[in-house]
């Protein structure tokens, strides 16, 4: 096996290596932070009022999103990515911090973690289209492909690791502890951003010989235009928004494990990692055989699809396996259509508008888990937990069916050639695609 397919390929490049070591630990603190807000809102919301407590955990997470991921995409292909990266790590640490204060003097009011955690998603309204940008940057375009198929994995074993680690905190020290620790894993990213070095500098032409561009309207209107009139783009997006909006069970998991299963604190932090251990070994596989899959829009409508049944079957199970088999199908199944969703977009956008199109992909994939938390907690207020994980899934596959039905250039959409790549390791670094 060449260095070019082998499936560690592009941690051969130290600049990737840094970001996805430290990325692995801050993105473990960030699942414990999902976790543990939600579990937190839930105690402290009176009786009769956990469904939309929960729910409004996805509005506070939402706004800044919708408010500030234009302005983020613009900035990241304005300024120095690593630069930016480093200004939103250092934010995202102090409100992780002033929480475990907060909590560890006591908290008994829900809106300071409401506060905090939407000024946490602020700063990642910045940070994800700064990262997401970098990345691409660090290897070879032909090793995209196994780049953010390592992303994938370092992502779903935080995913995996985060909550079953803040769930065992919870229950054997408090809250408070898990924030500490959301605190101190931020500062890993800091160091390896730190630590990187022979960037190519932002104020430099583009690949496609294009000045980055200022910050301004005119600028967010031109990664509006790409996206919206590039119908892989727009349609990638408005599947990613839709399912994830219909079938966001998260939410409701305390209920679920408080009310429905009887597991507990210590339950519910399985549950929670549930999709990210489906997703772990679904993400190790897709390593492998990324490279090789031909139908791609075809694998990635299918994986949808059974996303929203699985959700639908988690809804009607009574039995903690069972919930816990349902929910890692909805990882894996995610996993798998998470991937090509980002080989389209990556492959697809130049990188002078990466971070545009990266905001604009913001509002959906983080919007629609987060507006579909609200509306699960509405539903499950109005009908029942059960009435709203079910419908869920079931609008997930309606939603699935309407935009492929609308989208050929979906369904028709292959694997791209790559060009062959010489094996590279830390003495040939330099600019991705370049000899040092």
């Amino acid at each position: 096996m060449s260095a070019a397919s082998s499936p560690l390929s592009a941690l051969r490049h130290r600049n990737y290596r840094l970001l996805w070591i430290g990325q692995l630990i801050s993105m473990a603190g960030s699942m414990m932070q999902g976790a543990a807000v939600l579990w937190h809102v839930s105690l402290l919301a009176g009786e009769g009022h956990k469904a939309i407590a929960l729910g409004i955990v996805g509005l506070v997470r939402v706004v800044p999103i919708v408010v500030f991921s234009m302005l983020g995409g613009v900035v990241a292909d304005a300024l120095d990515r690593r630069r930016l990266m480093l200004v939103t790590q250092t934010l995202m640490t102090a409100c992780a911090t002033v929480l475990a204060v907060l909590t560890f003097r006591g908290l008994s009011v829900s809106w300071p973690v409401y506060l905090l955690t939407g000024l946490s998603a602020a700063a990642a309204a910045f940070d994800a289209p700064a990262r997401q940008s970098l990345m691409p940057t660090l290897v070879p375009r032909a090793l995209l492909p196994n780049a953010l198929s390592l992303y994938s994995m370092m992502f779903q074993v935080a995913s995996v690791v985060g909550p079953a680690l803040g769930g065992m905190v919870i229950a054997s020290w408090s809250v408070g502890g898990v924030y500490a620790l959301i605190a101190a894993s931020f500062l890993a990213v800091i160091v390896a951003l730190l630590l990187m070095r022979d960037l190519p500098p932002r104020a430099a032409p583009g690949s496609d010989g294009a000045a980055a561009p200022a910050i301004s309207w005119a600028a967010a209107a031109e990664g509006l235009h790409f996206v919206f009139g590039t119908p892989l783009l727009r349609s990638s997006m408005l599947l990613d928004f839709f399912a994830t909006f219909f079938s966001s069970a998260t939410a409701l998991l305390p209920i679920f494990a408080q009310d429905i299963l009887h597991v507990g604190a210590r339950g519910y932090g399985w549950l929670y990692a549930a999709p990210a251990a489906g997703a772990l070994l679904t993400s190790a596989i897709m390593v492998r055989v990324v490279d090789w899959i031909e139908r791609r829009g075809e694998v990635l409508i299918g994986a949808v699809a059974i996303y929203g049944l699985a959700t639908v079957a988690f809804g009607f199970s009574r039995v903690f396996w069972f919930s816990f088999l349902c929910l890692a199908i909805t990882g894996a199944a995610d996993t798998v259509s998470t991937t090509f969703r980002n080989l389209i977009r990556q492959l697809e956008t130049p990188d002078r508008l990466r971070g545009r199109m990266m905001g604009v992909n913001m509002v959906f994939f983080i919007g629609g888990p987060q507006l579909g938390e609200l509306e699960a907690g509405l539903v499950a207020n109005w009908l029942g937990a059960v009435v709203s994980v079910v419908t869920g899934g079931l609008g997930c596959v309606a939603a699935t069916a309407a935009i492929t039905g609308v989208t050929p250039a979906l369904r028709a959409y292959r694997r791209q050639e790559m060009p062959e790549i010489p094996a590279e390791d830390d003495r040939t670094e330099g600019r991705a695609g370049e000899p040092a």
